[in-house]
Protein backbone atom coordinates (compact mmCIF):
# COMPACT_ATOMS: atom_id res chain seq x y z
CA UNK A 1 0.00 0.00 0.00
CA UNK A 2 2.47 2.28 0.92
CA UNK A 3 4.47 1.23 -2.62
CA UNK A 4 1.78 2.88 -4.77
CA UNK A 5 1.19 6.00 -2.07
CA UNK A 6 4.67 6.53 -3.34
CA UNK A 7 4.42 6.35 -6.81
CA UNK A 8 1.61 8.09 -7.02
CA UNK A 9 3.73 10.75 -5.25
CA UNK A 10 6.04 10.41 -8.44
CA UNK A 11 3.30 10.28 -10.99
CA UNK A 12 2.14 13.52 -9.51
CA UNK A 13 5.52 14.82 -9.41
CA UNK A 14 6.55 14.18 -12.73
CA UNK A 15 3.20 15.64 -14.36
CA UNK A 16 4.07 19.16 -12.45
CA UNK A 17 7.63 18.84 -13.32
CA UNK A 18 6.50 18.32 -17.22
CA UNK A 19 4.14 21.47 -16.61
CA UNK A 20 6.89 23.50 -15.78
CA UNK A 21 8.93 23.01 -18.55
CA UNK A 22 7.69 25.42 -21.36
CA UNK A 23 8.29 28.07 -18.01
CA UNK A 24 11.68 26.91 -17.64
CA UNK A 25 12.56 27.12 -21.36
CA UNK A 26 10.56 30.90 -21.45
CA UNK A 27 13.11 31.83 -17.95
CA UNK A 28 16.46 30.17 -19.65
CA UNK A 29 15.51 32.47 -22.78
CA UNK A 30 15.05 36.00 -20.53
CA UNK A 31 18.11 35.15 -18.66
CA UNK A 32 20.31 35.10 -22.31
CA UNK A 33 20.22 31.35 -22.43
CA UNK A 34 19.31 29.41 -25.64
CA UNK A 35 15.71 28.49 -24.91
CA UNK A 36 17.16 24.37 -23.81
CA UNK A 37 18.20 24.45 -27.61
CA UNK A 38 14.77 26.81 -29.14
CA UNK A 39 17.12 29.08 -30.12
CA UNK A 40 20.86 28.63 -30.46
CA UNK A 41 22.07 32.23 -30.38
CA UNK A 42 20.13 33.42 -27.24
CA UNK A 43 16.41 35.51 -28.22
CA UNK A 44 17.89 38.27 -30.25
CA UNK A 45 19.03 36.01 -32.89
CA UNK A 46 16.57 33.37 -32.73
CA UNK A 47 15.49 31.67 -35.83
CA UNK A 48 13.27 28.88 -34.87
CA UNK A 49 11.74 27.03 -37.59
CA UNK A 50 7.85 27.61 -37.63
CA UNK A 51 7.35 23.94 -36.17
CA UNK A 52 9.68 23.73 -33.07
CA UNK A 53 7.04 25.55 -30.81
CA UNK A 54 4.45 22.82 -32.03
CA UNK A 55 6.27 20.08 -31.84
CA UNK A 56 7.60 20.73 -27.93
CA UNK A 57 3.68 21.01 -27.35
CA UNK A 58 2.67 18.00 -29.00
CA UNK A 59 5.52 15.73 -27.38
CA UNK A 60 4.68 17.53 -23.55
CA UNK A 61 1.04 16.76 -24.03
CA UNK A 62 2.23 13.06 -25.38
CA UNK A 63 4.23 12.87 -21.94
CA UNK A 64 1.23 14.20 -20.18
CA UNK A 65 -0.84 11.98 -20.97
CA UNK A 66 0.78 8.69 -20.29
CA UNK A 67 1.32 10.36 -16.79
CA UNK A 68 -2.19 11.10 -16.34
CA UNK A 69 -2.52 6.97 -17.34
CA UNK A 70 -0.24 5.63 -15.05
CA UNK A 71 -1.46 8.04 -12.36
CA UNK A 72 -5.35 6.58 -12.92
CA UNK A 73 -3.98 2.55 -13.17
CA UNK A 74 -1.81 3.70 -9.64
CA UNK A 75 -5.44 4.72 -8.48
CA UNK A 76 -7.35 2.36 -9.71
CA UNK A 77 -4.83 -0.44 -8.00
CA UNK A 78 -4.59 1.36 -4.78
CA UNK A 79 -8.84 1.40 -4.65
CA UNK A 80 -8.92 -1.90 -5.86
CA UNK A 81 -6.27 -3.15 -2.74
CA UNK A 82 -8.39 -1.28 0.03
CA UNK A 83 -11.33 -2.61 -1.50
CA UNK A 84 -10.16 -6.28 -0.95
CA UNK A 85 -8.51 -5.66 2.50
CA UNK A 86 -11.70 -4.00 3.60
CA UNK A 87 -14.17 -7.03 2.31
CA UNK A 88 -11.34 -9.41 3.81
CA UNK A 89 -11.30 -7.26 7.15
CA UNK A 90 -15.35 -7.38 7.54
CA UNK A 91 -15.05 -11.04 6.56
CA UNK A 92 -12.89 -11.73 9.16
CA UNK A 93 -15.56 -10.07 11.64
CA UNK A 94 -18.62 -11.37 10.59
CA UNK A 95 -16.96 -15.32 11.49
CA UNK A 96 -16.26 -15.40 7.35
CA UNK A 97 -13.46 -17.02 6.40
Amino acid sequence: MTVLRIVVALILSAVVAVALVPMMVLLDLAGGGDGWGLCRGGLTSCRAAYFEGPELLAALAVVLFLLLMLLRLALLARRRLEERRDSVSRGERLGGG
